[in-house]
This record gives C-alpha cells, sequence and structure tokens, in this order.
C-alpha cells in the first residue's frame, strides 16, 4: 500500500488528493503468506472448518444442508459434502491427472459443479468452465485458448466436447460418477501419488470475458487471485455479523464469474447453496423460494426486470405475488447496470426486499465495489463503495490524467485479486488492459462522489459519437425504462454521413400499448441535450442479452445494419 498518512485520504470518499488514489475505507481483509502453499479448494475448507470446531458454532456438518436441487429436492448435508470432494479428488489423481492440467467443464447447472470445482482445485487443476449454450465454434476457440487434457459434460453436452482428450470426457449424469465421488477404486486398495503442493501464483481457472464487443478472452485467474476475493467476503460477512445462515439461490451460471465465486463464498460460512434447475424458469425460481425458504437471491438484472414488471398470472395478480417471499431478505445483482427506475418500481412492489448491488468483472476476479448494507442500497443509481484490499483511480480516457470525486473517467483498478493476464497473450500485448503497475483498465467509464459511491456512466467502447460528441447508451435506456409504456429497450449507435453515428433505440411495447416511433423520439428529446436525441426506432419483441444480462448490442447492431442494407437496395430498385 502507498505511504499516504490517513490524514490524506478523505475519510468520505477515500481519495488521496496527492496520489489521486482512492482507497477503501474498510478494514484491511486478512491474507494469507502469498508464500505459503494453498489452493483455493483448502483456504474455502480451512476457513469453513471454523464453522464447526468454534466453541460457540451451532454448525454441525451432518445437520446442516451444503447444496439442495431445487429440481429434485434432494439435499446434501456438508458431512456428505466434505467426503464427496474427498473422494473425487482421490479418483482423479487416481486416473492421472495432477497439477498444471486443465479440464474443460460445459455443465448446464448441477449440484455436482460445486464439488466437481473444488475437487479439481484441490489437486492443482486448472478449472476452465463454459456456455453450455455456446456454438461449436465458440468452444473450438476456448478450446484452443485453454488447451484441456479432460473434459465434463453431460449426455446433453457431450456432442460439443472434443475427442481425443488425453483422459476423454467425463459426463456427470452417467451412473459412474456416483462411484468417483464415492472413489470405490480406493476400497479396493488402490494407491495415487502423494498430492503435489499448490502455490498460491498457480493458476487456478481459466474464465472467459463474455465476449459483448469482441472474441472471448480467457481470462487467467490464480489461486491467489480467488483467495483474495473470498477472504474479503469472509471478513466482509464478519463485519455485517449476519447471525443465521443464509440459503442462497443462484440464478445466475456457474461458468460466469459470478456464480464461480458465488460457490465458494456460499461454502465458506456454512451457507446452503440452491441450485436452480439447468434452464431457467422464472416461475420455478419464485416456487425455489417458496420450497427451500430462500433467504437470498443471486441475480442478474433480467430477473429484477421480470419481478418488477409485474405480469399477471391467470388470477390477475402478478406472478411473483403468487408465491410466498416472506423468507426473501434480499436481492444481490450484479452482472450489468440495473436502471434507477427500475430499482424504484421494484422497492414499491416489495418494499421488504433490499436490492444490494455490486461491480465487478472477470479480469477482477468478481467484485470491486459492492452495496455494505441498507443505506448503501439506498443510493440509487450507484453500485456501492470501494470493497477492502483494492484501489482504484478514475482516468481521464484522453489525457490519462487521475481524477478527483465526482469526474468521470475510466476506472482502474489494482489489488490481489487482479488477473495474472490473458491466456496467449504476451506481457506487451497486454498494455492496453494492465499496465506494468498492474493497473487494471476496466473500460468503463464512472464516477466516484464525494461520499465514496461509484456511478456506472457506460462501456468506454459503447459509447455513441455524434459530431464529435459522446453519448452513453445506458443514460437514454434509462429514461426509456421510465416510460409506462416501454417494457425493455436498448441503444446503438447507427451510421450516419454528417454525424457520424447517431442513437438508434430498439424497444420492447408493453402488451396492448400503442406507443409509437414519433412518440419515443419525443419522449426522449424533452429531457435531453440536442446531441443526445434518439433518431431512429425500431420495436422488437426482445432485448438480446448474455447470461450476466448485459444487452448484446452487436446483434442490434447487425440487426439494424442489415435492415439498411435492405431499405438501400429497395430505394435503388425504385
Amino acid at each position: 500500500m502507498a505511504k499516504e498518512s490517513k490524514m490524506m485520504i478523505d475519510p468520505e470518499s477515500g481519495f488521496c488528493s496527492e496520489t489521486k488514489i482512492y482507497h477503501s475505507l474498510l478494514p484491511p481483509a486478512p491474507l494469507p503468506p502469498s508464500t505459503s502453499s494453498l489452493s483455493i479448494s483448502d483456504y474455502v475448507l480451512s476457513l469453513l472448518q471454523k464453522q464447526y470446531t468454534s466453541s460457540t458454532s451451532d454448525f454441525y456438518p451432518e445437520r446442516v444442508t451444503a447444496v439442495i436441487d431445487s429440481e429434485t429436492g434432494d439435499r446434501v448435508s456438508y458431512s456428505d459434502f466434505l467426503s464427496n470432494i474427498k473422494s473425487l479428488s482421490h479418483y482423479l489423481k487416481l486416473i492421472g491427472l495432477s497439477k498444471g492440467d486443465t479440464a474443460f467443464i460445459l455443465l448446464p447447472a448441477t449440484s455436482q459443479i460445486p464439488i466437481l470445482y473444488l475437487s479439481l482445485l484441490s489437486i492443482g487443476v486448472i478449472v476452465s468452465p463454459s456456455n453450455p449454450t455456446n456454438t461449436a465454434t465458440e468452444i473450438s476457440h476456448q478450446l484452443k485458448l485453454c488447451k484441456p487434457v479432460i473434459a465434463f459434460g453431460t449426455s446433453e453436452t457431450a456432442h460439443k466436447l472434443p475427442s481425443g482428450l488425453r483422459y476423454n470426457t467425463i459426463l456427470l449424469d452417467s451412473p459412474d460418477v456416483h462411484s468417483m465421488m464415492n472413489c470405490s477404486l480406493l476400497r479396493q486398495g488402490y494407491k495415487y501419488s502423494v498430492e503435489e503442493k499448490v502455490s498460491q501464483s498457480d493458476t487456478a481457472a481459466i474464465l472467459y470475458s463474455s465476449g459483448t464487443t469482441g472474441r472471448f478472452k480467457g481470462v487467467v485467474l490464480t489461486h491467489r487471485n480467488l483467495i483474495a476475493t473470498i477472504a474479503e467476503i469472509y471478513a466482509f460477512k464478519q463485519i455485517v455479523k449476519v447471525n443465521a445462515r443464509a440459503v442462497m439461490y443462484f440464478s445466475v451460471p456457474f461458468f460466469h464469474v459470478y456464480g464461480f465465486l458465488g460457490i465458494f463464498s456460499t461454502v465458506v460460512t456454512g451457507d446452503t447453496l440452491v441450485v436452480p434447475r439447468k434452464r431457467f424458469d422464472f416461475c420455478m425460481m419464485m416456487k425455489a423460494v417458496e420450497d427451500f425458504k430462500v433467504t437470498v437471491l443471486a441475480v442478474a438484472p433480467p430477473v429484477i426486470l421480470a419481478m418488477t414488471r409485474g405480469e399477471s398470472s391467470l388470477a390477475g395478480v402478478g406472478i411473483a405475488e403468487t408465491y410466498d417471499l416472506s423468507s426473501l431478505e434480499g436481492i444481490v445483482c450484479g452482472g450489468a447496470p440495473l436502471p434507477t427506475e427500475v430499482i424504484v418500481k421494484f422497492g414499491r412492489r416489495f418494499p421488504n426486499i433490499a436490492i444490494r448491488q455490486g461491480y465487478g468483472i472477470t479480469e477482477a476476479a468478481c467484485a470491486i465495489f459492492r452495496a455494505a448494507d441498507v443505506w448503501d442500497c439506498r443510493r440509487l443509481g450507484s453500485t456501492g463503495k470501494l470493497i477492502a484490499n483494492i484501489q482504484v483511480k478514475i482516468v481521464d480516457p484522453v489525457t490519462g490524467v487521475a481524477l478527483p470525486p465526482c469526474k468521470q473517467g475510466e476506472l482502474w483498478a489494482k489489488g490481489p485479486s487482479i488477473m495474472k493476464g490473458y491466456v496467449g497473450e504476451e506481457a506487451e500485448g497486454m498494455s492496453s488492459t494492465l499496465d506494468s503497475e498492474g493497473w487494471l483498465k476496466t473500460g468503463d467509464l464512472c464516477y466516484i462522489d464525494n461520499d465514496g459511491f461509484l456511478y456506472i456512466v457506460d462501456r468506454l467502447k459503447e459509447l455513441i459519437k455524434y459530431k464529435g460528441y459522446q453519448v452513453p447508451p445506458a443514460e437514454l435506456e434509462e429514461l426509456l425504462h421510465s416510460h409506462p409504456d416501454i417494457l425493455d429497450a436498448a441503444v446503438i449507435p447507427y451510421p450516419d454521413e454528417e454525424a457520424g453515428e447517431v442513437p438508434m433505440a430498439f424497444v420492447v411495447r408493453k402488451s396492448q400499448s400503442l406507443i409509437d416511433k414519433t412518440q419515443v423520439i419525443e419522449f426522449i428529446s424533452k429531457q435531453v441535450a440536442p446531441y443526445k436525441k434518439i433518431r431512429k426506432v425500431e420495436f422488437i419483441d426482445s432485448i438480446p442479452r448474455n447470461a450476466p444480462g448485459k444487452i448484446l448490442r452487436k446483434e442490434l447492431i447487425k440487426l439494424a445494419l442489415s435492415s439498411r442494407v435492405t431499405t438501400t437496395k429497395t430505394a435503388a430498385r425504385l
């Protein structure tokens, strides 16, 4: 940490006027010595062990549920959970897997994923999970990046997995998996080699960036990166002092950094993880909250939108209201910005459920900012305050000068959770993302206010350039969401000979709405400067989004341009 004295750091914003660096105002989260041999799996399980070795603890592994399969209702106690991890780790060593090997994982949501991740990581195998809905071309690109020696899938995803791997493919829905997790071979007297020591600097995972603005990149995260993230979460939970164990339902996928780290953050404090159905279903999620007394939902913005919209059931009331949500205390939302108008509507509809937003990216091993308490949640539009152990800067993207509070610039972050790099990219090719001092350039245009709260303006690459002016799509989308006749919206750049680019809106109308294009344009023009006006509007059935809820602008741009080509050809014929 820099040598700034506490007197130099503003006690409200955390900003140091001398270095232009923002510091967390939370106590540092303790980390193990970086030189000690320790995998993220061993670290998580060592913290879990504190739950049942403490003299004041009421945590009994055989009584507390670790995982619930929401589709079948099957439960796994922590006692069996830990036993399964140990057995599967032994089996994987037995078949020849060793430190530094990579496992490619193509799985829908399943209760076996937490056991698989922790088992692989405990023996130093690199975990590389992918979205099972990816195309063969996308998966082929990921396979070239991570170079796996083994793959894990199901009978549904097996056709997308490569043949000829050193250890082939293991299907988790096959009958053999039960014996692997109970390691019957060990009981037959088989021996496996002595476990290799895992260094914290070893690669633990290769996760894939969302691919919303280009091809997937393989983000290399070390055991130290993941340990730093979990150490911060564990310390944060001690500060919050939540007495009762949480029942967590993750609607976010486990191949995404949000769900990936969510597994560890649930296990580390002995909470219960409710695994969603293989295919997301909003009503089934609501039913799971009711059936399993879920206390915290971890979701992406589309789920909040669905709860807020209030689509009617056959009984004429909102779908969410047809279920008993009385156990639900809070919703953790991340993956993409949540419009302020949506938060306000949600609060009116569910006044007893707090939304806690956070900001993080795969390259930072999840969170950088987080709403710490109920008061933070009330700061509308903000994604919370800086977490422990991280420093950030707000940098002018043109001049490179670090900026003070309330000034917009690119968010840069530095700390022990920041990625090692992108797989296959040399250090010199990384300078546009990770500089020589370890600062990660997030690509997000943001500002931090005088109280230390972060506000996301937009992605720098997604800013619309209108006659030299920069127009943030997110600002226009938020205004569109505030219209009573608009269900969802997205704004993209549309090419224009005179202006360069103009804002174009794709709009999803509410059922039976008669709003037309002119009305949409006029609604926005009354609220923004002339250069921010929407110039084109198209109505669409739904806005394409990826799993974390980010708008797939590439698809909308392609749709808009294809329409433009068709129109031009028609005009030419006329």
